[in-house]
């Protein structure tokens, strides 16, 4: 990912009839989402601070988010910000290189050379 930084507060809000996923270092966030407009705010505090994917990896399975808004927004995040495989770059790598032109042997050869 872009970014290294840890976080101990993670949930989804509301704005505007859109749930997106949100993090914060503390739970004062709350405020700020609730003075900015934003409605439906969950959030938990984790016992450490972790990366956002794992981060929302984790509250995807607590009851607290189990509403579709909620996991709708959770999903959306996980599928958009899953780490790229090492085995799809190998994948790309095996179909992006040609395979050699076969060559014919003549009359006059016994074995073709390239």
């Amino acid at each position: 990912m872009a970014t290294d930084k840890l976080f101990k507060v993670f949930g989804v809000s509301s704005l505007n009839g859109v749930y997106k996923v949100r993090f914060a270092n503390d739970m004062l966030r709350s405020k700020v989402l609730t003075k900015s407009g934003h409605t439906d705010i969950e959030l938990v505090e984790l016992s450490e601070a972790i990366s956002k994917y794992e981060g929302i990896k984790a509250i995807a399975l607590l009851p607290e988010f189990s509403g579709a808004h909620a996991q709708s927004a959770i999903q959306e995040y996980l599928d958009e910000k899953a780490p790229k495989s090492a085995n799809v770059k190998a994948i790309k790598a095996v179909t992006a290189t040609k395979a050699p032109k076969a060559v014919k042997a003549t009359e006059d050869e016994d074995v073709p050379f390239a």
